[in-house]
């Protein structure tokens, strides 16, 4: 079976492949920090084994979704940052582009929690009005803002709809394995349970329960996506040859290029799928890398959506920015371009390809167009969307992300900055014992 790789050749102008294995092999000290829990933030490394901890309760995982299933036609995930981001990256990356249009049974998953926004919420129960649906609601304190807001009025319409003990046993919860609100009110109330690991940080937890569930709930295969981690993990974490070992490559590159003054990096892809994936990606390396005044800013486009807009800096802006570029070589689905007898669109030319080689096509030109503009590009090749792919994919970014915090001499796994907008908005809003910080920011506006 293939895997997915890494190729650099559109860094040449910039850096060279010797100065990237060189370096790579440099970092390989942190790989070992990792595998030693030698490094900052080493009491969060639960993820590194994941692939093999979480088979224990695969099973248990497939059988509560295949219970929300039977029970309800709609799962509501309840979840901010990593509880929410990385189920739907895989769910969307690898599910029908339209699938709550389709008339045929399926099991529709959408998310909550992850804003405060009235109107989201609002229109999202206008909908659940009409639907027969469950809740997973994920948090391991139970206090975060977000999802606790939208639980609590989320559960309470769930009451209101199907009375309380029938609500119990659609409502299940991810949380902490002991303490905590959520931990206490699914104890009250009797809700099955499952555990957020102490070690394993919420942008990280994709393999465990937090991710796990929701994905088998939308009808993907969670034991080929554990199957494909663990085969990166093969290939990367356990893997000494830091110029086949993908992570440590695509960890050294990048830092490289911001060495040479260059702190942007945008994640672009020709699939829509990706575009959640790109937006877990986003956290995953702005969380862990930007603190102590460093880190590479993320941002992503969607191609070729996005060519037509952004595509005009990149192209000739700033040269403050590189690409990744996420290259699937095959589409899951085969369209051809028809042929028309006058032409007046001008497209015969294109009569009888696929869409996928115009697409394709249309990737090699940016590629080459945005290089000769000055842009160094690091393409991420994907044989293939399917369960085992995303999972290499995504404990490949992981691994990356992690070698490359370390690079920048900062804890890849805490997330310190997080808590400064939380603090003002509770003192604005006169939460007991933030009373004198709210005078003092009142004052200010």
């Amino acid at each position: 079976m293939e895997n997915i790789s890494i190729n650099l050749k559109n860094t040449g102008k910039f850096i060279s492949f010797e100065e990237i294995g060189a370096y790579a092999q440099l970092s390989s000290r942190h790989l070992d920090s990792l595998n030693s829990g030698s490094g900052p933030g080493n009491d969060f490394l639960g993820w590194l084994s994941l692939p093999d901890d979480i088979l224990p309760q695969l099973e248990k995982i497939e059988k509560t979704a295949k219970h929300l299933r039977s029970v309800s036609d709609t799962t509501v995930v309840i979840g901010i940052g990593g509880s929410y981001l990385g189920a739907r990256a895989v769910i969307e990356a690898l599910s029908h582009t339209f699938s709550p249009l389709l008339k045929t049974k399926h099991h529709d998953v959408i998310f909550a929690g992850q804003n405060i926004c009235e109107d989201y919420l609002s229109d999202l129960i206008e909908i659940l009005d009409g639907r027969n649906y469950s809740i997973v609601v994920i948090s391991k304190s139970g206090t975060t803002t977000e999802p606790a807001i939208a639980f609590r009025i989320l559960r309470d319409h769930l009451e209101k709809k199907v009375g309380k003990l029938a609500a119990a046993e659609r409502i299940i919860a991810i949380t902490d394995a002991k303490k905590g609100a959520l931990r206490s009110l699914a104890e009250t109330n009797g809700y099955e349970t499952f555990i957020i690991p102490d070690n394993i940080g919420g942008r990280y937890s994709v393999l465990t329960p937090v991710g796990l569930l929701p994905v088998a709930l939308s009808g993907l295969d969670i034991k080929m996506l554990v199957k494909g981690a663990k085969s990166m993990e093969d290939l990367t974490r356990r893997n000494k040859n830091a110029t086949s070992n993908p992570s440590l490559l695509y960890a050294a590159a990048r830092n490289l290029i911001l060495q040479g003054g260059r702190s942007i990096e945008i994640m672009a892809g020709f699939t829509p799928r990706l575009h959640f994936m790109s937006e877990w990606w986003k956290q995953l390396f702005g969380e862990s890398e930007g603190k102590d005044g460093k880190g590479i800013f993320p941002a992503s486009v969607d191609m070729t959506t996005d060519l037509h807009s952004m595509g005009q800096y990149i192209q000739d802006g700033q040269r403050i920015l590189f690409e990744t570029m996420i290259s699937v070589k095959s589409p899951g689905k085969k369209l051809t371009i028809p042929m028309e007898k006058d032409d007046s669109d001008e497209l015969n030319y294109l009569a009888g390809k696929r869409l996928s080689e115009v697409n394709h096509n249309a990737e090699i030109g940016t590629t080459i167009a945005h290089n000769d503009g000055n842009v160094p590009i690091i393409t991420i090749n994907i044989p293939t969307l399917n369960e085992y792919y995303i999972g290499q994919l995504m404990y490949f970014f992981e691994m990356a992300s992690a070698i490359s915090g370390y690079i920048l001499d900062v804890n890849p796994f805490d997330q310190p900055g997080v808590e400064a907008y939380k603090k003002n908005m509770f003192a604005l809003l006169n939460k007991p014992g933030f009373e004198e910080a709210g005078k003092k920011l009142k004052e200010r506006l």
